[in-house]
């Protein structure tokens, strides 16, 4: 692991329950949100400046010292945002399948991951200090987002599963890693990124149902609403966690903070 100039206090929460809720809250709104932005504004200014906002709080990400509530669930918000439109768009403006884009996002993603291992012998977010293993978790993050929309899509329109069942699937998927930690020992990296993965396509899968039409499957709400209500309570909870500072790892001197069972 890198040392001395390039160590950095961790730049990740720890993993609680307040992790798993936000994380729930940012597919589900940025799910919304890109589909509001794209029908409500002209498509390309949306996707242009869903793309600035995003490289502008990934760059207050990187530029922060250590893990900051309000930065980082920013950068999670736009990747989500940003990442549901760049899915959209390979399908609806190049006509790419959702199985075939599902397919290429888990290529991006098993490079990354490749990448990573290879440079830094651990996938694990617990060892976020440097700003290499920082680069390779947000491309991760990205590539996540994307394939989880891709799928997400896949299960709804292609497989004609619908917007609930969608989600209902995912959301049975989505507990199999945390029944697998607590019952079989599985490994802790592995239930991580496989439940992070599947956070997506449930939150997207949800916020579709509540935002979309009545004759698309949805509830009628409206992506707008949907997206408001989101966002409020993801600044609440955030906000929480700014002030309480429960979800803040501890990092002991000259070596990655680490929680339970972490490998």
């Amino acid at each position: 692991m890198e040392v001395g100039r390039g160590r950095r206090q961790s730049k990740v929460p720890r993993v609680t329950v307040y992790f798993w809720l936000i994380k729930l809250l940012t597919t589900a709104a940025g799910e919304a949100a890109s589909d509001y932005l794209v029908h409500r504004f002209n498509p390309y200014l949306a996707v242009i400046g869903g793309f600035v906002v995003f490289v502008a709080a990934i760059v207050l990400q990187f530029r922060a010292g250590r893990y900051l509530p309000w930065v980082y669930w920013l950068a999670v918000a736009m990747v989500a945002v940003f990442g549901t439109m760049a899915a959209d768009v390979l399908h609806i403006q190049f006509g790419v399948p959702y199985v075939v884009s599902t397919i290429l996002f888990a290529a991006g993603l098993a490079v990354v991951f490749s990448a990573w291992y290879r440079a830094e012998r651990t996938l694990s977010i617990h060892s976020i200090v440097t700003r290499r293993r920082e680069t390779f978790y947000w491309a991760a993050v990205l590539a996540t987002f994307a394939m989880g929309t891709a799928a997400g899509d896949l299960a709804a329109y292609t497989a004609h599963l619908g917007f609930l069942s969608a989600g209902i699937l995912f959301a049975a998927v989505f507990a199999i890693p945390a029944v697998g930690y607590f019952a079989t020992d599985l490994n802790a990296i592995f239930a991580f990124w496989f439940a992070y993965i599947l956070t997506r396509p449930v939150g997207a899968s949800f916020a579709d149902w509540a935002g979309k039409p009545r004759h698309a499957g949805g509830l009628g709400y409206g992506d707008g609403p949907v997206t408001a209500i989101l966002a409020a309570l993801i600044v609440a909870l955030v906000g929480y966690l700014a002030v309480t500072h429960t979800d803040e790892e501890t990092t002991r001197p000259g070596r990655p903070g680490r929680t339970r069972r972490s490998r």
